[in-house]
Order: structure tokens, then C-alpha cells, then sequence
């Protein structure tokens, strides 16, 4: 599942490619060099984690209207809290029902939050976050139509090294360490 680019570690080039990414390749990998020009490190800690977009929808009932966020997949497991837009633009704090089902590779959750007693002509935000990603589906619902955006940002990539999906089939790690002539 490893390899090096041997033909290019004489121009820099000493990444580590890593296929068919587990959950067991988490850690933190160092990769060192010495040449005759002086030697290098690289130290890179990888996550691995799963995530999925959001969806909200409007459950109609007979006494009261609830919306629905639900995302597929997520590891580690998130955290949930929904929010109301105000007309002055803050941003207000409600409370939901939040369940998490293990998916049936035992790893991933299904993440399912229910925020009941919503009123028309209000914007909510079911936010959906881990150490990896932070998703936020936006719903606004009017008494005639319901609008709906979502939005999904990787956390802390500056410093680390993230997969969009697990498992994965071909995501590859790439460890590079670039010598600089001194």
C-alpha cells in the first residue's frame, strides 16, 4: 500500500504515497533525509474521518412543523447544534433532538437532528461538525416555499492532511520533503 517516487527523490522529491486509506493509518509520519548537501524532515500527523452534506427538510405536521437534518456519514462523531437567523442578523441558539446510528461498516454514524416548533418566515442552520469538517445547511422557510443552502469547509487543512471520504479506495497520502541547497 506504500511507495516512494525513487526517480524523484534526486530532485527533492521524497513523498510517501499511501493507497486504500484505513482508519488504522492515523498517526503521525516522519520522514527523514540525508545527502551529501545536508540532511531534512518532514513530520505530517494525518486524520482519516468521513463526512457528508446535510440535508434539511420541513416535516408538516397536524400541531407543529419540525425540520430534519440528516447527513449519511460521519466519523469521528459529530457535534450538532441548529441556529435561528434573526431579522437583525444574530444568531440564536435552539435547542433539537440529535440521534447518531452506526452504519453497518461499524465506523461511520448517521446522524439524524430534528429541531421541533419552527415558525414561517424564519432562516435556520443545522450546523454539523468534527475535528475534520464542519458542514452547515441553511433552510429558509416562508409560509408559501422553503429555500435551502449548504455550505462544507475542511478544518485545519494549513496544517494537516485530510480524506474527503472513508473508506477510501484511492486517496493517497503524500508526504513531501523538499532539500534545499545551502
Amino acid at each position: 500500500r506504500t511507495a516512494v517516487f525513487a526517480d524523484q527523490v534526486i530532485g527533492g522529491n521524497a513523498s510517501l504515497e499511501l493507497r486504500d486509506v484505513q482508519l488504522s493509518d492515523a498517526g503521525t509520519y516522519q520522514c527523514s533525509v540525508t545527502t551529501a548537501r545536508g540532511s531534512g524532515a518532514a513530520v505530517l500527523r494525518y486524520r482519516t474521518g468521513a463526512f457528508s452534506m446535510p440535508v434539511v427538510q420541513v416535516e408538516y405536521g397536524s400541531h407543529e412543523d419540525t425540520l430534519q437534518c440528516e447527513a449519511p456519514r460521519w466519523f469521528p462523531c459529530p457535534a450538532v447544534h441548529w441556529m435561528a437567523c434573526g431579522d437583525t442578523g444574530e444568531h440564536l441558539p435552539l435547542a433539537a433532538n440529535t440521534s447518531y446510528q452506526l452504519n453497518p461498516e461499524n465506523i461511520t454514524v448517521k446522524v439524524v437532528s430534528l429541531l421541533h416548533n419552527i415558525t414561517a418566515n424564519a432562516t435556520y442552520a443545522c450546523v454539523i461538525e468534527n475535528s475534520i469538517a464542519k458542514a452547515v445547511a441553511n433552510i429558509r422557510v416562508t409560509d408559501f416555499s422553503t429555500m435551502k443552502v449548504t455550505n462544507l469547509q475542511l478544518v485545519n487543512l494549513n496544517a494537516e492532511s485530510v480524506s474527503s471520504s472513508f473508506p477510501a479506495s484511492h486517496w493517497m497520502l503524500l508526504l513531501p520533503l523538499y532539500l534545499l541547497s545551502t
